[in-house]
């Protein structure tokens, strides 16, 4: 039996496509409430209608480009200006470059430091209080490579190597 998650509320990033719809799919599944963020607004607005729809959930939609510096900290606000409680963190956005490191955009290289590090740890921490508040307590995932997910090591060395 599955577990469930009624009278929770799940906080997606990166919902708008792939892995973030899947797993916004799965927590509506067992029942939590939804806040699906990413940047496509009218990609989000289609899944949440479809996830109340087919579950019977609530899905808020939050538009936001969590690679700009100071956007955790604006949908912490705004979903205190909501008055709405996170019990669940899935730090879903991100993106990756391949290539040769020294011929990778400075700019593109930044802002996937900014997405796939900064905004991770700017949410998490923004959002721990309430993850912890029911004593349930928070995991996440285990940093490697002197603390940066492997991944992103993988990513900025332009080398694969199996995660």
């Amino acid at each position: 039996m599955p577990m469930t998650y009624q009278g929770t509320v799940a906080l997606i990033t990166g919902a708008s496509a792939g892995l973030g719809v899947e797993f916004a799919r799965q927590w509506a599944e067992r029942g939590a409430d939804l806040v699906l963020v990413a940047r496509r607004l009218d990609r989000l607005e289609g899944l949440a209608a479809d996830l109340e729809k087919r579950y019977g959930v609530t899905a808020h939609v939050v538009a936001a480009d969590l690679a700009r510096p100071g956007a955790a900290a604006a949908l912490r606000a705004e979903l205190d200006a909501r008055g709405i409680t996170v019990h669940t963190l899935v730090n879903n956005a991100g993106f990756g470059s391949h290539g040769p490191f020294l011929r990778q955009d400075v700019a593109q290289i930044n802002e996937m430091i900014q997405l796939n590090v900064m905004a991770v740890a700017e949410l998490t921490r923004a959002f721990l209080p309430d993850l912890t508040a029911d004593g349930r307590g928070a995991r996440g995932p285990r940093p490697r490579a002197g603390g940066a997910p492997r991944r992103v090591v993988r990513d900025l060395s332009g080398r694969r190597r199996p995660a």
